[in-house]
């Protein structure tokens, strides 16, 4: 995925004097998954995380980062242009790695639109959000050996050590209205996901419903969704949660700036 056509690629590091975000790409959509999905949205798409899933769909933010550098004033300037949207998903990477998306967020609160952040949950920042859409990243996620894309597993050990942050995860819970939006890529997920839950629920004070935990099918292709939604729906019926698709993927498959 190359940077967005709406921001034009700049120097892979920032100097010391220029302030902003590393932005991936900007652009207007609907949104895809959770339960805003179908709402006209625009995307900022910081670049970076602090994991490395080797099932990423956002390959260019994670394993190979690309970004141009953006002024706060000048991303605001750019999600106004897309009149129609009164809905912002700020989206990575991991957007809460950058101490700057909370002045992003506060910009934004203050022109009024609605905010979703979509984060892996490792990372608390106090920042006005509407919507914290969390997906806390299960031992299915590890880029092991032979998982890895890059096929070394050099990442295994930090990613495995690093994807879930009990600390931040409940201190996002007991903070803002959430989703807890989990990756499924079988039915051995589950136990998994039900163990986490109930430790949330035992080591926060957070009110959370079974409507609050979505299973999402894992796939960035329409032949992958196809292969997994099935299953996953079963599981979402079976376990009492809700089903997510990911609409963006059945309508556009993996075409970028969706």
């Amino acid at each position: 995925m190359p940077v967005s056509s709406s921001v034009d690629e700049g120097q892979a590091e920032v100097p010391d004097e220029q302030e902003g975000l590393p932005i991936n790409e900007l652009f207007y959509s609907l949104q895809g998954e959770g339960t805003l999905a179908g709402v006209p949205s625009v995307f900022v798409r910081t670049s970076g995380c602090n994991l490395r899933c080797w099932f990423c769909d956002s390959y260019h933010t994670s394993w190979e980062p690309t970004h141009a550098w953006m002024t706060i004033p000048d991303i605001v300037d750019e999600v106004q242009s897309f009149d129609k949207a009164e809905h912002v998903v700020v989206t990575g990477g991991e957007p809460m790695m950058h101490e700057e998306t909370v002045e992003l967020l506060e910009e934004l609160e203050g022109a009024g639109y609605h905010t979703t952040v979509e984060t892996n949950g490792t990372i608390m920042r106090d920042a006005p959000v509407d919507l914290m859409s969390i997906s806390p990243k299960l031992a299915s996620s590890t880029p092991t050996k032979e998982k890895d894309p890059k096929g070394n597993g050099e990442w295994s050990q930090q990613h495995e050590e690093s994807r879930i942050q009990m600390d931040s995860l409940t201190a996002i819970l007991e903070a803002y209205e959430f989703q807890l939006k989990f990756v499924v890529t079988g039915r051995d997920d589950m136990p998994e996901i039900e163990q986490l839950v109930e430790r949330l629920r035992s080591q926060s004070t957070a009110n959370i419903n079974p409507t609050d935990i979505l299973l999402m099918p894992e796939g960035v292709t329409q032949e992958q969704i196809t292969e997994t939604r099935g299953l996953v729906a079963e599981l979402a019926k079976e376990y009492g949660y809700r089903y997510t698709p990911r609409l963006h993927v059945n309508l556009w498959n993996d075409a970028p700036e969706t």
